[in-house]
């Protein structure tokens, strides 16, 4: 082995590891600072508190409107979530286990949202829902919000899937199993982490995006993150400190779930 490049290498390892450090609490810092503030009083936001309460806490979950926001936005979630597993899943089937010409520009159309910026979309939605009378309705953020996760639920669940073992769905088509019944009771029972994850990070996406929802809703469909970001517009409301942060372990909770599951399926057996 080249000495140099062995030394090269080992004198990187430190460098990418303070890199990723500093990374990560560049990450951590507004979580560090707005978990603290939550604990504080009704009248100000302070770092840190004086006295550590629960105060805004209960201001939280006592709140009628804020719980109904919460409501609706998790409503809205599980429906887009459904409806991205629905169109994803089979799609991201199809493109790891096809080849067909064309196939590279049909991901990169199906990828596009992952590409465009939020707001570009936003504003396309915005205006072609004008148009079909779909702005401000529950119909037309669900289906944004939707659209909006299928690239993830397709990368999600194509990478499950080309880990599968191909031999066996082959064994089941040679014994006569339709390629329907090959993918619910083969391909399924197989994948099912994967589903779990991708059906996880897109109801996540869908809980959490402000983008969208800003461009699409109206008064009576507005939803947590869109009601926070008017909040922080118009008024000083310490009570956003505590439900950012009961967002934040969501996200991060999910997150790890969802990991931990994508991990457990690529484990050697």
């Amino acid at each position: 082995m080249d000495p140099v490049a062995d030394d090269g290498a080992s004198a990187k390892g430190p460098i990418v590891i303070a890199l990723a450090t500093l990374l990560y609490l560049y990450l951590l810092f507004p979580i560090l600072i707005i978990a603290p503030m939550s604990f504080g009083n009704r009248v100000e936001l302070v770092f840190p508190p004086a006295h550590y309460t629960l105060d805004l806490y209960r201001d939280y979950f006592g709140a009628q409107d804020w719980l109904i926001v919460t409501y609706r936005s998790a409503r809205n979630a599980v429906l887009a979530s459904m409806i991205a597993m629905i169109a994803g899943v089979p799609a991201a089937y199809a493109l790891a286990r096809t080849e067909f010409p064309g196939k590279r520009i049909l991901v990169l159309l199906i990828m596009s949202p992952m590409l465009v910026p939020l707001v570009v979309i936003s504003l396309g939605l915005y205006l072609y829902y004008l148009r079909i009378s779909l702005s401000g309705t529950v119909t037309g953020l669900v289906l944004a919000h939707a659209m909006y996760s299928v690239p993830f639920v397709i990368l999600t669940v194509r990478a499950g899937i080309e880990q599968l073992d191909e031999r066996l769905e082959r064994a089941a088509v040679i014994m006569g199993a339709t390629y329907f019944r090959v993918f619910h009771q083969v391909v399924l029972p197989q994948l099912s982490p994967s589903l779990v994850s991708a059906a996880l990070f897109a109801f996540l996406m869908s809980f959490d995006e402000v983008v969208i929802a800003w461009f699409i809703t109206g008064p009576t469909t507005m939803t947590l993150p869109v009601k926070m970001y008017s909040s922080i517009r118009w008024e000083s409301a310490p009570v956003l400190s505590a439900i950012a942060t009961i967002l934040t372990v969501l996200s991060i909770v999910i997150s790890l779930i969802g990991v931990a599951l994508t991990r457990g399926r690529s484990a050697p057996k």
